[in-house]
């Protein structure tokens, strides 16, 4: 790898000070980041929106979504293991297939990650307004949003004690809803039996594009396995480590999601009758296990917007600190890192200042769609990026290289596109709209396109 960009001919005096991320990062920390980050209750919030669009197929939604997300995530490993720096999609495909490519893919996830945060911060204002409805919806914005800010801004090892803590409660949560909807099945509840094949086909009501829909929707609960990828310069040892974490935390957290969208489904198999749609698990918890797990559901929505929040704002601004290094954003605030804390302090700042004026526009389930237009383009720029780097440039083309360099990023790159094209219509507009603005942001860095964009620069972080 290159030697840090401050010690290029360019630098100056001028250039932020000479600190750098820290390897403090275990496999163990990895798998702990990336289930906190894509949160073991993540249906919990998606439920009503996901069963409504899907037709009571909650269950079949979140089995093809994991299909799809696991083919991504070996993907994602492959890639740490060429690349393992900071950046994500922007460093896979920039330094894959080109620069340009790299802008893009990084530009597209930057909206997801960006967004995120943002999601978790309404989500935690929606929840919290429910549980006290006297305190205003807008105080409740502030409160997250610089509590999550002031965690981020302490360093790694601070959020790494929040997740273990978080996760924790996140877990007994699940276990306890998995316990209580079991209970109240064999009682008569809903459905009234632990086995059947409703939620994943149900032929009254099954629809393929209704089901694909859906599946659009629920990929966005496993958004953050791939926010592995940005701590490579956090992780002792990142070419093995980052896609071993990845594959275990999509594989683990979609074996999750789909027992809670199942257990879910039955305990109310109508989908048309939710009293409120962005908030239906809190009356599914209401059913299965009364007021109690009313109440305790009600806390671990909080707990995992908090946890969510604080990984996806880590993850965005080390992709900031990525592009910073290389002058696509301003290197003086982005490329910064505090000397104490090790934090890209700007781009966590910046982070949360969207979160704070973001939760005053958008709405949960607005926030929600429009993520993954960023998160898809971003998975398929990482698919293409095996193929290019394995199977063209580094010539793997053996019988056994077929699969994992050709087969299953192909494969990735389809199912993504397929999912992308279900998005809906408000997705793909905001998505232009943002996509539009990079294209304008490019076209001013390279002087109309006239010059090159810079080339993706791998920088090994200090011990």
């Amino acid at each position: 790898m290159t030697s840090d960009v401050s010690n290029r001919p360019e630098a100056s005096a001028a250039s932020p000070p000479a600190a750098s991320l820290k390897r403090i990062f275990g496999l163990g920390h990895l798998v702990l980041f990336g289930i906190t980050f894509v949160c073991p209750t993540a249906p919990f919030p998606m439920f009503g929106i996901v069963s409504s669009v899907s037709r009571g197929h909650m269950a079949a939604a979140y089995m093809i979504a994991m299909v799809v997300m696991l083919l991504t995530a070996f993907s994602y490993g492959r890639m740490a293991s060429a690349f393992p720096a900071a950046g994500s999609a922007y460093t896979y495909a920039g330094k894959a297939i080109h620069p340009m490519v790299g802008f893009f893919a990084g530009w597209a996830v930057l909206l997801d990650y960006m967004l995120m945060p943002l999601m978790s911060v309404i989500y935690l204002s929606l929840t919290a307004g429910r549980v006290l409805p006297q305190v205003p919806e807008g105080i409740w914005l502030v409160v997250f949003a610089v509590g999550i800010t002031v965690i981020n801004l302490f360093g790694l090892k601070v959020t790494n004690r929040a997740n273990f803590i978080m996760t924790a409660i996140m877990v007994f949560v699940v276990g306890f809803f998995v316990v209580a909807a079991a209970a109240a099945l064999r009682s008569g509840t809903g459905a009234a039996t632990l086995w059947s094949l409703k939620p994943f086909c149900d032929p009254a009501h099954f629809s393929w594009t209704a089901v694909m829909s859906a599946t659009s929707i629920a990929a966005f609960s496993f958004l953050g396995f791939d926010g592995i990828s940005t701590l490579a310069e956090d992780s002792r040892n990142p070419a093995r480590d980052i896609g071993r974490a990845t594959v275990l935390v999509c594989f683990v957290c979609g074996a999750l999601f789909i027992l809670q969208a199942y257990l879910g489904q039955l305990i109310w198999p109508d989908y048309t009758s939710y009293p409120k749609t962005d908030t239906a698990f809190l009356d599914v918890s209401r059913l299965a296990g009364g007021e109690q797990l009313f109440f305790l559901v009600s806390f671990v929505l909080v707990v995992a917007g908090l946890a969510s929040a604080v990984t996806g704002q880590a993850s965005a601004s080390r992709i900031l600190l990525g592009m910073g290094r290389d002058r696509i954003l301003p290197r003086r605030i982005f490329a910064y890192i505090h000397p104490k804390y090790s934090t890209p302090t700007y781009g966590i700042l910046a982070m949360g200042v969207v979160s704070l004026l973001g939760g005053f526009f958008f709405s949960f389930r607005l926030a929600a769609e429009a993520i993954n237009f960023g998160a898809l383009l971003g998975f398929m720029g990482v698919n293409l990026s095996v193929i290019r780097h394995y199977y063209i440039r580094g010539n793997r083309r053996s019988r056994r290289d077929l699969m994992p360099y050709l087969v299953m990023p192909l494969g990735g790159f389809l199912s993504c596109l397929y999912v992308f094209i279900n998005l809906s219509n408000t997705a793909k507009w905001i998505g232009v709209i943002w996509c539009t603005l990079g294209l304008l942001h490019a076209a001013w860095h390279t002087k109309g396109f006239r010059r090159a964009l810079p080339s993706v620069s791998l920088v090994a972080p200090e011990d």
